[in-house]
């Protein structure tokens, strides 16, 4: 198949993380492959498994490393017989081809390094590079790539970042799996760079070497297929209250998901990455309130069900909408966590001050939206203070406070 679709990079180009995740998700959304009968991406992903699976047995020396891939390939079976209807979903979703392959002189860098090739460090002389491909395989191979050059919070920014900018939350119920595939690539790529042939004088470490980045690999996927019980923290407060700020800290500190209400009002036909556009404050009708959180419930659910530590982010004013939420844990019999977040009154005005300038919104105006906020501001109630954490965001070290005190109640719970 032909790469006819996507953006062809320049020769050596190097993008930041952030830019990367800007252009990939612009690429799945206009990279579209022609219509594909509805099955397609399961049989190109279960045999590129199978693939896989085939390349590295004959090339593993030990019993016990054979045994982990067995048990990875059950587990592997198991779970995409669970999630074939999912599949099935994402027919419309499929693409011609990997990003890899339409940018394949592409570097990831950070800080001056070269992280990954083809920027998402997908091999694109693998099984399945030229197949209708799901957009949750190139995201798997950006965060396996990550996650093997020890750049786990960089992986945790990626994958935030990626599933806010697009919305396709239904896509991180595949990522276990997508991210086992991918780490078994990167297995095989190690063995297949260092075959253990020949019998000179360098070959005991170099066989050392090989099986330590291999080994390295089955780790990655053995965790990744590991069953997880993620709690969820709801964050609580009026405008300049610092929760925007301070749950973004738990993406990398606690490798969290968050749903922002503010980036949810896509429903309502704003393009979340034009973030320059958006109102200092956030003005929602009673509709338009109703439908964001029930669209944040919605995600948050696929979130927790998929083994993904999930923050919520919004005013939640009210209690129903604090209930709704607190319920998409509840009833997965997962930790749920309230965090109030606070600040004096002169810091809110501070804040506000400083945000409408930012915006070139006028001052009052958001002011007064403000001191509705802080009106219509319900308590909290007793079944929700089992659960309720009083932050001052003006402490010192409060970010490091509110991830340990996250740690403490999940152990807890």
């Amino acid at each position: 198949m032909s790469h006819t679709h996507g953006e062809h990079a320049a020769p050596e180009e190097t993008l930041q993380l952030e830019e990367l995740v800007n252009r990939l998700v612009a690429f799945h959304r206009h990279s579209l492959g022609e219509v594909c009968p509805s099955n397609a991406g399961l049989v190109t992903f279960r045999k590129r498994f199978e693939g896989e699976v085939a390349a590295i047995e004959p090339l593993l020396p030990g019993e016990e490393d054979r045994q982990r891939l067995a048990s990875l390939r059950r587990w592997f079976e198991q779970d995409i017989e669970r999630l074939m209807p999912v599949f099935l979903a994402r027919r419309e979703r499929l693409l011609a081809s990997s990003w890899a392959a339409a940018n394949p002189d592409t570097r990831l860098c950070d800080n001056g390094r070269v992280l990954l090739a083809n920027a998402i460090g997908r091999d694109i002389h693998g099984p399945g590079i030229d197949d209708h491909v799901d957009p949750g395989s190139d995201l798997a191979a950006l965060l396996v790539g990550l996650a093997s050059h020890g750049e786990s919070g960089l992986a945790c920014q990626a994958l935030d970042g990626y599933l806010r900018q697009s919305g396709d939350y239904d896509l991180a119920r595949l990522l276990s799996i997508f991210r086992v595939v991918e780490a078994l690539a990167g297995a095989r790529r190690a063995l297949q760079r260092h075959p253990a042939a020949g019998e000179d004088g360098e070959r005991p470490a170099l066989l050392a070497e090989t099986m330590r980045e291999c080994r390295g690999y089955l780790d990655l996927a053995e965790a990744y297929a590991e069953f997880r019980f993620p709690p969820l923290i709801i964050g609580i407060g009026v405008s300049g209250s610092g929760k925007s700020r301070f749950t973004r800290t738990l993406v990398g500190r606690l490798g969290a998901v968050r749903l922002c209400s503010d980036v949810e009002r896509r429903l309502h036909g704003i393009d979340p990455q034009a973030v320059a556009s958006r109102p200092a404050v956030d003005m929602f009708t009673t509709e338009a309130t109703e439908r964001t959180y029930y669209r944040l419930a919605e995600c948050a659910g696929t979130l927790l069900e998929a083994g993904f530590t999930t923050c919520v982010d919004g005013t939640f004013l009210k209690r129903e909408q604090r209930d709704l939420l607190r319920q998409q844990a509840e009833a997965r019999g997962l930790p749920v966590l309230l965090v109030s977040f606070e600040a004096d009154q002169a810091t809110l005005r501070r804040r506000i001050e400083k945000r409408a300038r930012r915006h070139g919104v006028p001052i009052e105006q958001s002011l007064a939206v403000l001191a509705s906020q802080q009106a219509e501001l319900e308590p909290f109630g007793d079944e929700e203070r089992l659960h309720l954490l009083h932050l001052d965001t003006t402490a010192d070290k409060a970010a490091e406070t509110l991830a340990g005190l996250i740690q403490d109640h999940v152990r807890l719970t």
